[in-house]
């Protein structure tokens, strides 16, 4: 069956799904990834289940449209909630603002913490095997503000799609582990702190740059 990226080919197949997706992340906050179906789903939707398989054929198909609208949104609202202030004369600090502001907002997102805290497992496909949606798109839209940062002369040089993918391989650590390493020595603000300078660090001009 197709899912979300190949049906929604109207603006009301897509309000229409939104509806679904919305139930679907009812479930997963209210149930957890392991007790929903999509015969929950749809009772939710208070849509039959036929119209819900005939969008997504099984639940990992479903999860995957959550998830990237879920994580696209985010990025969005990061986006969209920069200060009237941020100077575009100064590239850098306005990347590492906006990598800042993401890890804060998915770690804040409650279906995000809600998977984190029951069902972890389903974030591993994505830290281990594969690229999803979200980070791809996440990763193209970094790429985007480096390659700015390099012809501002802000930013060393070098490809910026690898610059940026490993910047989000850093970011990786602050959003799934931070508080592994926040205790009486070292608090969270700290640890923000820290990536901020070590993100900065990583994108400074060398000589010859």
């Amino acid at each position: 069956m197709p899912s979300l990226r190949n049906t929604a080919d109207s603006e009301g197949d897509s309000s229409r799904q939104d509806v679904y997706l919305d139930a679907a992340r009812a479930c997963l906050l209210d149930l957890g990834w392991r007790r929903t179906t999509l015969t929950e789903v749809s009772r939710r939707a208070a849509v039959s289940r036929m119209t819900i398989y005939r969008t997504w054929a099984d639940m990992p198909t479903l999860l995957g449209d959550l998830m990237t609208r879920e994580w696209s949104r985010v990025m969005a609202d990061v986006l969209a909630s920069r200060p009237d202030e941020a100077s575009p004369d100064r590239p850098v600090d306005l990347l590492v603002d906006d990598l800042l502001a993401a890890v804060r907002a998915l770690r804040e997102n409650e279906l995000f913490a809600r998977i984190v805290e029951l069902d972890p497992e389903l974030l591993l496909p994505y830290l281990l095997n594969r690229r999803g949606r979200s980070q791809e798109q996440m990763a193209q839209v970094v790429a985007g503000a480096v390659a700015r940062c390099q012809e501002a002369g802000a930013a060393r040089a070098g490809d910026p799609v690898l610059l940026a993918r490993a910047l989000l391989l850093t970011l990786h650590g602050h959003v799934l582990s931070r508080q592994t390493m926040v205790d009486d020595a070292v608090d969270e603000a700290a640890l923000e702190a820290e990536l901020a300078h070590q993100l900065r660090a990583s994108l400074a001009p060398t000589d010859g740059a």
